[in-house]
């Protein structure tokens, strides 16, 4: 099987892949976007509520060929809509970057009420974990049609790891994330497919810039030894090499993004 190396094209040169990047309207979705796009990849930028947000990041992007497609996650008939929408503007699905997240409130147990709990935890592991599962299998479907191998990264989080108390269907729903991936790895490694996750720390996005103030922002950023947090073009850079053809080798692997703010056995 195909370790997803796109083969030449005559003259040389390496035909660009297809790309799909949930949540690709702001943040780390948008940075991987551009990231890909730079390599002279094509995207498929998704968005679940903001399209105009997402053109604007399309229109930002250097080269040509990227399209946006909608849909709402939690959603099974709207994601066998998206993957058909992406294939058929890009010719099919080389890379898949499992990126977006539900906006999770604040839902400590002991302060939330019965219905909010419920709610929430609902819709963040609809999003997180059961939209990017049933994503992942129909992209890993064309995939294998296709016969040339591909690439999945899963973007998760250290609080999968450190936990998040006052975000816990946050951080259960990246735990199962992660633990996904490394099962995926090792079932689609024989079509050639890699499944790799990133665990990022906190990363200064437009969602979460209301935390890096004041003092609350130095508490968060004090986290690592570098006194600061990252930005979302750190995020996407990991990715584009856990993409590449020569990171089949890391397949199952969960990389730490996190400026040593959390270090784990």
């Amino acid at each position: 099987m195909s370790e997803t190396v796109p083969a030449p094209v005559p003259g040389g040169a390496v035909p660009p892949r297809r790309v799909l990047v949930t949540g690709a309207s702001g943040g780390v979705g948008a940075a991987v976007a551009h990231a890909f796009a730079r390599l002279g990849d094509r995207v498929a930028l998704h968005y679940s509520a903001n399209p105009d947000r997402a053109e604007r990041v399309r229109a930002d992007l250097p080269g040509d060929g990227h399209i946006v497609v909608g849909a709402d996650l939690a959603d099974p008939a709207a994601i066998a809509r998206l993957v058909e929408d992406s294939v058929s503007g890009l010719g099919g699905i080389d890379v898949l970057v499992n990126n977006a997240a539900a906006p999770t409130p604040s839902h400590p147990p002991a302060d939330t009420s019965y219905a909010d709990w419920v709610d929430t935890w609902q819709r963040v592991v609809s999003i997180n974990l059961l939209g990017t599962a049933n994503l992942t299998h129909q992209v890993a479907a064309r995939m294998i049609a296709q016969g040339t191998g591909g690439r999945i990264v899963n973007i998760g989080s250290r609080g999968a790891f450190r936990g998040e108390p006052d975000h816990p269907a946050y951080g259960a729903s990246k735990a199962g994330l992660h633990s996904l991936g490394q099962s995926l790895a090792v079932a689609l490694a024989p079509h050639g497919i890699a499944v790799t996750s990133v665990a990022p720390g906190f990363v200064d996005t437009d969602r979460v810039a209301n935390r890096l103030t004041g003092e609350q922002g130095q508490v968060i950023r004090a986290q690592s030894p570098f006194d600061r947090v990252a930005v979302p073009e750190e995020i996407a850079a990991a990715v584009v090499y856990l993409a590449s053809g020569e990171a089949l080798w890391a397949s199952g692997a969960i990389l730490d993004l996190n400026g040593a703010s959390y270090l784990r056995a």
